[in-house]
């Protein structure tokens, strides 16, 4: 395991940390985008090597957090129906609905599977010509070019019985929405590496300079995070404001034009709500109109479904960096993995989630 081993050492994990102390002179805060960032940074206790002046909060770096209740709701009906074969990443079958999920609806005789890549959807379709076939498209731009491929190779084979719920979102408007906002704390962001190792990291220059914040595309290993958090330091200490790159060993500049053409070629920008947050303007991706035809929603009559968010969760103050997870009085009480009342418990990207699980007691947070 040495090119995981070598990312995990402890003693150079204690050297960046050191580095870090010794340029820290004044508060500041940073954010990291991604979820399994986030992860890590619990798991591994790299926000306890940190001085006191560093906070770091948690942005919305969980697709499967901030897929809206109504579009939740909207996969519930569609997989409930007996023509259905409804098909999923596996940890979007907890998220709670209005009334339910989908684990609940399985158990109850729906037909819904697990699948581990979109394209696996198209196999199901083939076999299975006598049912309607879905695939929830949930994610960032990290998986819409999987997602998009499926649809694609859909149409070229004719398939008539698969179509897509899309639910894929765009990191740098949600970032915009955080920095816009008057309750905005964050000072600089560690972007997420597994986004811009498809997107590149170009849309992020004009947030830099539209709001002087530095952004550091950062990986998920204990020292990529440390050195992202270093090199964002030393800009804020030295008044900068840059767009710089940790991940070099698997990000350019560009990115993967292949993927991003494909991404272009079947989806279109579209204005998407984000659960807890409300809506972000361009912020999300639906099929274009040579795609229509395999947009499930419209197949299946469901886009007028609404719902609204329950009042005791705090998922969006905790999606924006406003919140910490065990601020919430629900937290580890009312609200767990095994009975969530939000999104970012239950997903094994989500915030809450992992402050519950690793290692430390709400006092301990405290």
């Amino acid at each position: 395991m040495k090119y995981i081993d070598e990312y995990r050492d402890s003693v150079a994990a204690q050297k960046l940390a050191r580095a870090i102390r010794r340029i820290t002179t004044r508060p500041w805060t940073i954010m990291e985008i991604c979820g399994g960032q986030t992860h890590a940074i619990v798991k591994f206790g790299l926000d306890k090597l940190l001085p006191e002046a560093i906070t770091l909060v948690h942005g919305p770096g969980c697709p499967v957090c901030v897929t809206p209740l109504e579009l939740i709701d909207r996969a519930l009906h569609i997989a409930a129906r007996p023509e259905v074969i409804f098909c999923s990443f596996g940890d979007m079958l907890r998220v709670p609905g209005s009334v339910s999920d989908l684990f609940s609806i399985k158990a109850q005789g729906a037909d819904v599977r697990i699948v581990y890549s979109p394209l696996d959807t198209l196999k199901i379709a083939r076999e299975n010509p006598n049912k309607q076939v879905v695939f929830f498209g949930v994610g960032f731009e990290t998986t819409a070019p999987a997602t998009a491929m499926a649809v694609y190779q859909a149409k070229q084979a004719g398939l008539t019985n698969f179509s897509l719920l899309v639910s894929h979102v765009l990191v740098p408007p949600a970032m915009e929405a955080i920095l816009s906002s008057p309750a905005n704390r964050v000072q600089a962001f560690l972007a997420a590496g597994h986004v811009c190792t498809v997107m590149g990291f170009t849309e992020y220059e004009p947030l830099v300079e539209k709001y002087r914040v530095p952004i550091v595309v950062t990986g998920f290993e204990p020292l990529d995070i440390l050195q992202g958090i270093y090199m964002a330091v030393q800009q804020l200490e030295s008044g900068k404001h840059e767009l710089e790159n940790q991940y070099a060993r698997a990000v350019s500049r560009q990115g993967n034009l292949p993927a991003q053409a494909l991404i272009g070629k079947v989806f279109h920008v579209v204005h998407r709500k984000w659960r807890g947050i409300g809506e972000i303007p361009r912020s999300g991706l639906a099929l274009t109109e040579d795609y229509q035809i395999f947009d499930a929603e419209t197949r299946f009559q469901v886009g007028q479904l609404h719902a609204e968010e329950s009042g005791e969760c705090i998922a969006g103050l905790v999606l924006r960096g406003i919140k910490k997870p065990y601020e919430c009085p629900a937290f580890g009480k009312r609200c767990t993995p095994e009975k969530p009342l939000g999104a970012p418990m239950v997903s094994s990207e989500g915030a809450c989630a992992a402050y519950y699980l690793y290692h430390r007691s709400v006092e301990e947070l405290r």
